[in-house]
């Protein structure tokens, strides 16, 4: 079951990239959503920051990838920043500072700005084909 039907469900233009290198596709990504949102495989970094597993393609979370995804409920999930824990541990509290920032001053965006930043293609709808 969805909960975030209405919700609006994005990613930066660098996690896109870094998505399609690590080939992580849609479904997972939605998946991980889900996930947050039932509190699974998540962990609250505070200031709608959340870090949470996500699977591999044919392969379980423990050996997938870790995601920051800034995340209002009933509102917008926006995923950030991706790596593999084979890649490096967690994030440094300098990184923390700058995803914060970064999510609060996405979280205030209006609905149109939104449009218009997807337009731009400065972000991305996960629903979008």
């Amino acid at each position: 079951m969805s909960y975030s039907y209405f919700m609006d469900k994005l990613s930066t233009k660098w996690f896109k990239r870094w998505s399609k290198k690590a080939k992580l596709n849609t479904e997972n990504m939605l998946e991980t959503i889900e996930n947050l949102e039932a509190g699974l495989s998540t962990s609250d970094l505070g200031s709608h920051l959340y870090k949470v597993r996500v699977k591999r393609s044919n392969s379980g979370k423990s050996s997938g990838f870790r995601t920051i995804i800034v995340y209002k409920e009933n509102d917008r999930a926006i995923f950030l920043y991706g790596f593999g824990k084979n890649e490096k541990e967690n994030i440094d509290k300098a990184e923390l500072q700058y995803f914060k920032k970064l999510g609060n001053d996405l979280l205030a965006l209006s609905n149109d700005q939104l449009k218009e930043s997807i337009a731009q293609k400065i972000l991305f709808d996960l629903e979008v084909k």
